[in-house]
Order: structure tokens, then C-alpha cells, then sequence
């Protein structure tokens, strides 16, 4: 699977080991960086490119997830949902890496570099490429929702106050 990934200063470090740990794990890692330190870097370039480069995959057929990182996760997570297609889960246990995949067909996964240790960010990152999406209706329908949301600004017959 290629899987992108993209962080900010604060998780530049554990970028590396995290390349070397999927590169290992026989993925495909293109990294969206940052290249270098920079205390005072931005992180929406670096997190929208790598939902980009999920968006385009997926819409081209190939199989690809996102991870993005930085000192919580929380800016990360919300530079990459501004991307259409992009369903960016911001995960903090292995529940959530989980339920992520199996109920919300998360595409993008974001983690806080600051509130973990390298071995849990691990552990919920292999957690999360290695569950499926399960499919269910409920799941479908809602998903179905959000995508439509993106595309007319409206859910139809769902009550979304359009006139606010």
C-alpha cells in the first residue's frame, strides 16, 4: 500500500522512524515532509499535500492512506479534512485507530506526536492500515452523507439549516 504522510516540527523525528517502520512493513512511503527543522514551520502545506496524494490514489485506483502528525495531532487532522474526499480521523487509542477504519472509512489518519510514545504511535498506525473498512449500511449511508455535504452543501431530507 503507499501511504503518505506529512508532520510539522514536532514530529519530524519519529517521521523518520516511521518511514523506516512501513518502508520495513513493505509499504510504499512518500514523505510530504518537512525535509528539516524549522521550529517555526507550517503544517497545513505539508498535511494538505499529503491528503492530496490520498485523494488522487484512491481516485485513481490505487490503494493509499494518509498519516499526519504534529505536537497534537489537532491542526493536522483539520488541514487535512479541507481536502475533498479526505476523511482525517484524529486518533488517540487503539479504539479509535480502529473504529476510524471499520465505521468512518477514515482515509487519513492524525496523530499527536506529544501525546504518545513512538511504540503506541505505532501500534495505532499499524492498527489502522491493517483494518478494513466494514461496509455496513449504516456506515455506507452516513459516509454517503458527508460526501454529499461536500459536494452540494446540502444533505437532503436530513434537516442541514442551508439558510444559517
Amino acid at each position: 500500500m503507499r501511504i503518505h504522510i506529512a508532520t510539522d516540527h514536532a514530529g519530524l523525528e519519529f517521521s523518520r522512524t516511521l518511514v523506516d517502520h512501513l518502508t520495513n512493513g513493505g509499504h510504499e512511503v512518500v514523505d510530504h515532509g518537512p525535509t528539516g527543522y524549522d521550529p517555526l514551520d507550517d503544517y497545513p502545506a505539508f498535511c494538505i499535500n499529503a491528503a492530496l496524494a490520498v485523494a488522487r490514489d484512491q481516485a485513481a485506483g490505487t490503494q493509499a492512506l494518509g498519516i499526519v502528525f504534529g505536537g497534537s495531532g489537532n491542526g493536522e487532522q483539520i488541514a487535512a479534512n479541507k481536502v475533498d474526499g479526505i476523511r482525517a480521523a484524529l486518533v488517540w487509542s487503539m479504539d479509535t485507530a480502529i473504529l476510524a477504519r471499520q465505521h468512518n472509512d477514515a482515509n487519513v489518519i492524525s496523530i499527536g506526536a506529544r501525546q504518545h510514545t513512538v511504540e503506541e504511535a505505532i501500534r495505532y498506525i499499524d492498527a489502522f492500515i491493517a483494518e478494513p473498512f466494514s461496509g455496513d449500511e449504516r456506515h455506507v449511508r452516513r459516509i454517503a452523507q458527508l460526501a454529499e455535504w461536500e459536494r452540494t452543501g446540502d444533505i437532503a431530507g436530513k434537516g442541514v439549516d442551508v439558510e444559517a
